[in-house]
């Protein structure tokens, strides 16, 4: 059995910035730990030149700064494996993971109570001065798993690698930051369309079938799916949210209704608008593949599907859903009068001084503890070098004094590390709250003054009306002229 870790080599400074990568290099090819140096090999370099090529490398495509290196360890179990056996373990392991890209330098210890070998590459290729990119997950996806196929190979027993599905949590990442940037996103356009057909359809049946004149594929079983054109995949309507469960679509249809602003639009004039359009570019195909598709397009197996129509309601909708939400904030606030609405408005306004008030308390509370937070953060980013330094591995002697001394420290301040941990969860936890708790006050008084204003500008135009009305009425009224006296 191996165990596998990485660890990162970091730029420091200074006017030499490899030192880390200098003094890792010389310690994994001690002569007293790999047998006068019998047990230490490279690729795409020189062993005894290592370090050299590696800068070279680096001056050559300008990158001699910042992650200098990477330091792999694979430990394997205790009396489990030789030396020799080890190092052809670890030869292997680094020409399937690093391939011809990397100049590196592996080693196999055997000074301790367990064998373990050392890999140490530079941060920059030497084929195309791309820097190697660790990527979290990467240690469950790629390392270990090479590792346990080696070991395997060689009969050595294997541990159990998760999938890493606590990373899964963050995979929405991608899509909010496409939405952010302006860029296409499946689930907002899939979710507009939906809601066209819930406000259009009489029933559910009527629903699937405005989807699929829209040009999605429609799949029921125990979840309904969808997937409009151009997707490979379907999705999930219940992931979109809990409002597009096939119960919840059910449950709306039966409640909301489009007839009346089908109605509006049938009243409207067909205009020309002029439009600026960005155009993307279809990918290109060959002559071949053009006739391919033109023949399949006319034998009928490539049908033109209808481009969503949901834009034709867009600003109804929005007027709409801005309308209920006035009338719901009149009714949580029991509003019948102008006055009553304006008494409420000052009272929100207090509510949100007072969420700022302990949202800014709580800031300045968590700010006292921050030496702690940095001491402890610390601590966790050097864990992996003090286990290895207990395991035997005299490298890390630095990491673990400092380690030793963070602690020390942390504990002469009164705390340990777990109540450290614990009391930045709190503090970040009640922060939290209190954002949500203003942006809830903040939003709330937002939809109150929107109110106020809508009906400070009706006023205001109805008071502009009297006046016309009023100017009107007096320059129809005949002028008496002053009658003049007979002479």
């Amino acid at each position: 059995m191996a165990i596998s870790k990485i660890l990162h080599m970091k730029d420091s400074g200074n006017s030499f910035h490899a030192r880390h990568l200098k003094r890792a290099l010389d310690y994994v090819m001690n002569p007293e730990k790999t047998q006068r140096g019998r047990l230490v090999g490279a690729v795409n370099c020189q062993a005894d030149m290592a370090f050299e090529q590696m800068m070279d490398t680096k001056k050559q495509f300008g990158k001699t700064d910042k992650r200098q290196g990477y330091h792999i360890i694979l430990s394997f179990k205790e009396d489990e494996v030789e030396p020799d056996r080890a190092f052809e373990i670890t030869q292997k392991f680094v020409a399937e993971y690093l391939g011809d890209a990397y100049e590196a330098v592996f080693v196999v210890h055997d000074n301790t109570d367990h064998v373990h070998s050392h890999i140490v590459f530079n941060s920059v290729s030497f084929v195309d001065g791309k820097k190697y990119r660790y990527e979290k997950g990467d240690w469950a996806k790629y390392i270990q798993p090479i590792t346990n196929k080696l070991c395997q190979e060689y009969g050595l027993s294997i541990i159990d690698v998760e999938d890493g599905s606590k990373e899964k949590q963050h995979e929405n990442y991608k899509d909010w930051s496409e939405y952010r940037e302006g860029s296409f996103v499946w689930a907002d356009m899939i979710k507009r369309d939906l809601d066209a057909c819930i406000l259009q359809a009489n029933d559910f049946s009527g629903f699937l079938e405005l989807l699929s004149e829209k040009g999605y594929e429609v799949k029921q079983g125990k979840y309904l799916a969808v997937r409009p054109q151009g997707m490979t995949r379907f999705r999930r309507c219940k992931t979109l949210g809990e409002n597009y469960s096939q119960e919840a679509i059910v449950e709306r249809i039966a409640k909301e209704d489009l007839s009346f602003y089908q109605s509006q639009n049938e009243e409207k004039q067909a205009a020309i608008v002029k439009c600026y359009v960005k155009r993307y570019h279809r990918a290109k195909m060959s002559g071949l593949q053009k006739r391919y598709y033109a023949k399949l397009y006319r034998i009928g197996k490539l049908k033109k599907k209808p481009y969503s129509q949901v834009w034709k309601y867009r600003d109804d909708i929005r007027k709409m859903h801005k309308l209920q939400e006035q009338y719901l904030f009149l009714v949580r606030h029991k509003i019948e009068s102008a006055e009553e609405l304006v008494s409420v408005l000052d009272n929100l306004t207090d509510k949100k001084k007072e969420a700022s008030k302990e949202k800014s308390k709580t800031y300045k509370a968590k700010e006292r503890f921050k030496d702690i937070f940095d001491k402890a953060e610390q601590i966790r980013e050097l864990d992996d070098a003090e286990s290895c330094y207990q395991s035997g591995d005299t490298f890390f002697e630095d990491e673990h004094n400092a380690w030793e001394r963070l602690n020390t420290e942390l504990l002469a301040q009164g705390y340990s590390v777990e109540e450290v941990e614990s009391l930045r969860k709190k503090y970040e936890s009640k922060y939290a709250q209190d954002c949500k708790a203003e942006r809830a006050v903040s939003k709330e008084l937002s939809l109150g003054r929107s109110i106020w204003k809508e009906l400070t500008v009706s006023a205001s135009a109805e008071e502009k009306q009297y006046d016309k009305e009023t100017i009107r009425d007096r320059k129809e009224q005949p002028r008496h002229k002053t009658p003049q006296p007979i002479r």
